[in-house]
């Protein structure tokens, strides 16, 4: 039976999840994809549904494949979103064909188009097809995570270090700017604007009571911690920031403890993140140190296009 390709709508948020989630017990052993994460992608501002987003059925059935693109910056860096069940690589090379056309157009006011997809290092779609059309990977990130127990508890305060919530519609604003100020330097990296930034995060169902704010009384505000606690495998910590001139004294360690002892309070048994391995902060060695460990693994692929350019058929 020939495939059906269609723009998503919200309203296929359900089916769409079921697919992640059934990508995700090949990939991982079990579901860790939440709905309000994937309307989060097809609500945010930024995505057109009926040209930025598609959805592969075979038949009347429920979805084959799926995939979203959405444009990281205005130099021509686009972000890919591709799922396609195990054995469908028709599925694949279809999706791919649409997504990278898309991107060229999407850049088509910048020299190139440079389109990044993130997929799990033993995924369920085949690789060789993305080899094929010129994908190559540059960079790993894993996917960390630290069992929660009673023993998590609050540490104990790091002298001349006072940590504030970020409730006020002020020390939100602080929290973006910290951000773009830590993450400057960070592969992939683009800077937002607070607006942006916002819908980027899914900040109206942010809990801001579980993003904080370090600061000094000597150099003010030093480090940010954004936390999140609404996906149902585990707590995750989404930004741990540290401005430059005050690394190495501990307190990236002390935010991450500080994380631990509000997750097991709020009986959370496991908290995550994700950390790129070449991080130039030494990322991956704090999380190792302070009892994180390996989920799964994560390859970004690159594929760079002239803007504008059609891509060759499957």
């Amino acid at each position: 039976m020939p495939l059906t390709v269609r723009p998503v709508s919200l309203a296929d948020a359900p089916a769409v999840c079921a697919l992640m989630n059934a990508v995700d017990l090949v990939e991982i052993g079990r579901p860790e994809t939440d709905q309000h994460t994937v309307e989060a992608d097809l609500r945010h501002p930024d995505t057109d549904l009926d040209r930025d987003t598609w959805l592969v059925t075979d038949g009347p059935g429920d979805p084959v494949g799926y995939a979203v693109v959405w444009n990281d910056s205005d130099e021509g860096d686009i972000g890919v979103d591709l799922y396609a069940l195990p054995g469908r690589g028709d599925v694949t090379a279809l999706l791919l064909r649409l997504a990278e056309e898309r991107a060229a157009a999407m850049a088509s006011g910048a020299a190139r188009a440079v389109l990044h997809l993130h997929l799990n290092a033993e995924p369920a779609l085949d690789t060789g097809l993305l080899g094929e059309r010129g994908w190559d990977t540059v960079r790993r990130h894993q996917v960390m995570t630290r069992p929660l127990s009673a023993r998590d508890t609050a540490p104990a305060p790091l002298p001349g270090l006072s940590l504030r919530d970020c409730r006020a519609e002020e020390d939100r604003r602080r929290a973006h700017a910290l951000v773009e100020e830590t993450f400057a330097e960070h592969f992939g990296h683009h800077p937002r604007g607070y607006t942006s930034w916002l819908d980027d995060i899914d900040g109206a169902r942010l809990d801001w009571s579980l993003v904080w704010i370090a600061s000094t009384e000597a150099e003010g505000d030093v480090a940010v911690l954004l936390t999140r606690d609404d996906r149902e495998a585990m707590g995750w910590i989404r930004n741990l920031g540290v401005r430059k001139e005050v690394r190495g004294r501990g307190i990236g360690g002390h935010l991450l403890r500080h994380a631990f002892g509000v997750y097991a309070a709020r009986g959370r048994d496991l908290v995550g993140l994700g950390v790129d391995t070449s991080n130039e902060t030494r990322a991956l060695a704090l999380y190792e140190a302070h009892g994180m460990a390996l989920h799964y693994a994560v390859d970004t692929w690159e594929l760079t296009l002239p803007a504008g350019a059609p891509t060759r058929t499957p």
